[in-house]
């Protein structure tokens, strides 16, 4: 349980440091910060590697379904870059997002981090019961390779440019609930105007991103338990990965454009680790296996955005 405290508490650290110290004045978060941010929070995770070593090798931690330290390592690592890959997918909606609610940049972290501490908690639960939910009921799996298959199909045959947040089943929600102003006055979530408290178009894009990263839960979060149902590796790995969302999201939304092909990699990911799930008890993949599927389908979808030219819209 130590483990778990120690680990939530650095979380917590981290985060107080990152909105207290390191952005503690509103401003715009050039490509060259965010990228400096982006390498540090991939060191960190990639460094947590040797604590997840260290835990396992010792019996420090619980080990309720008897990894040794080097394949604890490999699925710590897989389910990180899982996470991190299908983060990807986010960073195009939450770029729409601040897009439809018209939220200045030099907000945008703001509105981020309060998304991602509420993304935790939700995360947190989720895991919690998909891990007892698997660990109860093996047929939980199936149910979780299929819909992850289904996810594989609707992303291949989905326009990305199709979602409107004002549009939205929770924004028309919001509104019939509580008051909205399109005024943006500061980082401020509420203003008072005309005696009337009402929400800034900066907490509708908070509550839109909140519910938006949820539903991406739902296929993130069965995809690494397909990895492994270690409770404090699917954690950690998704954790770490959330974090960086933050500055992977400045680092490429402004070139978004570039990756075109990146969806590609998201749909070969998701149905790989949908078969692996529905042949979790007839066929075992070596952890080095979806390693390598990931890092070629990341890797195909990057280099085919690069060299693979646009096809011209000229008659």
């Amino acid at each position: 349980m130590w483990v778990w405290i120690i680990f939530i508490a650095c979380v917590v650290v981290f985060l107080a440091l990152d909105l207290g110290v390191f952005h503690k004045e509103d401003h715009v978060v050039k490509s060259k910060e965010a990228g400096i941010w982006t390498a540090i929070w991939v060191t960190i995770a990639f460094a947590f590697s040797a604590v997840i070593y260290w835990l396992f090798s010792s019996g420090l931690t619980d080990n309720p379904t008897g990894l040794t330290a080097n394949d604890a390592v490999l699925k710590y690592i897989t389910g990180y870059l899982i996470e991190l890959s299908l983060s990807i997918d986010n960073v195009f909606v939450i770029a729409v997002i601040f897009s439809a609610f018209s939220i200045p940049p030099i907000y945008q972290h703001r509105v981020l981090f309060w998304g991602i501490l509420g993304a935790i908690v939700f995360r947190a639960l989720m895991i919690l019961f998909g891990v007892a939910l698997i660990t109860k009921f093996d047929w939980v799996i199936y149910v979780f390779g299929v819909f992850l298959l289904f996810t594989a199909f609707k992303m291949l045959k989905s326009d990305e440019h199709a979602f409107d947040p004002k549009n939205s089943f929770v924004f028309k929600q919001l509104k019939k609930i509580y008051p909205i102003t399109t005024a943006i006055s500061g980082h401020d979530f509420f203003i008072t105007k005309m005696g009337v408290k009402a929400a800034t178009p900066l907490f509708v894009a908070l509550v839109v991103i909140e519910l938006t990263d949820i539903l991406f839960a739902l296929d993130s979060i069965p995809a690494i338990l397909a990895i492994t149902a270690d409770p404090f590796i699917v954690f950690s790995s998704n954790i770490l990965a959330i974090l960086g969302l933050r500055s992977m999201y400045f680092l490429i939304s402004r070139m978004l454009q570039k990756f075109r092909f990146i969806n590609y990699s998201l749909v070969v990911i998701l149905a790989f680790v949908g078969v692996k799930m529905l042949l979790v008890h007839h066929v075992k993949f070596p952890e080095w296996v979806s390693l390598s599927v990931i890092s070629v389908a990341l890797l195909s979808g990057v280099l085919a955005s690069r060299f693979i030219p646009e096809k011209s819209t000229d008659n």
